[in-house]
């Protein structure tokens, strides 16, 4: 049978419910990969290497023959793999590897050959990051979710999403919660390629016609940064500014930071002594090693009280509307918001 190829507007319409197989070494699926791809590499990170060197200095054709060595031991492996991973019947199966097409057409023919319904991307992974891209590019109606450090906008966005709001929570998506003390009990950070497939397909799945609300952040979320495109269009979107009193939200931060291991809220601080200053970042270490959590956060709150109020003034476009919150109460503030969005429609 001949292998069907589908260019990647159809690849993307079918991949989230079918079998997708990333055919390149482990080497370039671990940097960066289709976020529900499965990993079935040909060829090893030296097998590659190997072939790769072939083609570059001797032929194609040489590369093609050693990298049949590698595959055809690799052949049973393969298929029995994958029959563990297809969960139905109807599953099609969904093959790329970088560009060219030479690895997972090897791959295509074989579960072909063995009964599977098999798709190859044309243009593989490059053309899968084309794509996204160009998810940057669409015409979102984004609204900012802002508000000084510790007023819970994080948990206030997933609470305004149980209320049928649209929102992409960008510090989850870089395993990161923002600020010196953000990185602590994360897991790794997504490499800047990986980060930005899994903001891609958060994106690509909202509607258009509606608000998509994101938290105000930093272009820099610890290693990772927004794409420039969805910088922009964020820094020109409407404002929903939360207030909250300084005490609620020291209170907030206390309670969740202040499990967290002592040398790890050291090494923050001492990260930003640069621009915290020398006097205050003493203070902060002081009450720190005496356990006066509330007056060691106090410091960094005040820190970064500032740098918030800089940011709002610095604004370029859009709308800021201010919400006051008495405490950081997710459910009370969430209603607030609502009101306003309706509000604004009549």
């Amino acid at each position: 049978m001949a292998i069907n190829k589908i260019e990647i507007e159809e690849f993307v319409a079918i991949f989230r419910e079918n079998l997708v197989l990333d055919v390149r070494s482990p080497g370039e699926y671990a940097h960066a990969h289709i976020p529900t791809a499965h990993s079935l590499p040909l060829f090893t990170n030296e097998e590659r290497k190997v072939v790769g060197t072939a083609y570059k200095q001797e032929s194609k054709e040489k590369a093609i023959k050693i990298g049949l060595d590698y595959f055809g031991p690799k052949m049973r492996a393969l298929v029995e793999e994958v029959e563990e991973l297809v969960k139905t019947k109807n599953t099609k199966i969904l093959v790329h590897c970088w560009r060219g097409g030479m690895r997972s057409g090897g791959v295509a023919w074989l579960l072909d050959l063995y009964g599977f319904e098999v798709y190859q991307l044309i243009g593989g992974y490059k053309a899968y990051r084309n794509w996204v891209l160009s998810q940057f590019e669409r015409p979102y109606d984004i609204t900012i979710l802002s508000g000084n450090t510790g007023s819970g906008k994080t948990p206030l966005l997933h609470e305004l999403e149980k209320s049928g709001m649209q929102m992409v929570d960008l510090e989850a998506l870089a395993n990161h919660k923002g600020s010196a003390l953000g990185g602590i009990n994360q897991p790794p950070q997504p490499s800047q390629e990986m980060f930005e497939n899994l903001l891609a397909q958060k994106f690509s799945l909202k509607n258009l016609a509606e608000i998509i609300l994101l938290e105000d952040e930093s272009q820099r979320i610890g290693n990772v940064n927004i794409p420039n495109i969805l910088w922009q269009k964020m820094k020109e979107s409407n404002l929903i500014y939360l207030q909250i009193p300084f005490d609620e939200r020291l209170k907030y931060l206390v309670d969740e930071y202040g499990k967290l291991p002592f040398g790890e809220l050291k090494s923050a601080i001492l990260r930003i002594q640069k621009r915290l200053g020398g006097l205050e970042t003493k203070n902060a270490l002081q009450h720190l090693e005496s356990q006066n959590l509330s007056a060691c956060f106090g410091i960094l709150l005040r820190y970064y009280d500032k740098w918030y109020e800089k940011g709002l003034h610095a604004k370029e476009n859009g709308e800021v509307i201010k919400i006051e919150g008495e405490s950081v109460n997710v459910e009370a503030n969430a209603k607030k918001i609502i009101e306003q969005q309706w509000k604004k429609l009549d």
